[in-house]
């Protein structure tokens, strides 16, 4: 009976991370169209996965969206932006 009573909690936090992360607004797949067409031209994926990356949040992560979109003179839609955001975050970040 103990072990459930430790069991519990580890099976609250697991699920509510699952939901959070199910729960971020915009289309993976769509993102990963707006990545292909957008992004690859000027960085590839290391920028994602280096050590000292300078993005360390969901809000900077949009917000480095929005800088890279002003330096390429590309104008994306808030759809545009959450699909972009839920690719990048599921694909490299896994923020919560």
């Amino acid at each position: 009976m103990l072990k459930a009573y430790l069991l519990f909690p580890a099976l609250i936090v697991v699920s509510v991370s699952a939901l959070a992360a199910a729960a971020l607004p915009g289309n993976a797949a769509d993102g990963k169209k707006l990545y292909d067409a957008n992004c690859t031209s000027c960085h590839d994926a290391s920028v994602y996965t280096r050590q000292d990356r300078h993005v360390t949040s969901l809000q900077g992560l949009t917000e480095q969206i929005g800088a890279c979109g002003h330096m390429t003179g590309t104008t994306l839609g808030k759809t545009q932006v959450d699909d972009l955001v839920k690719y990048l975050n599921q694909t490299y970040y896994k923020f919560k």
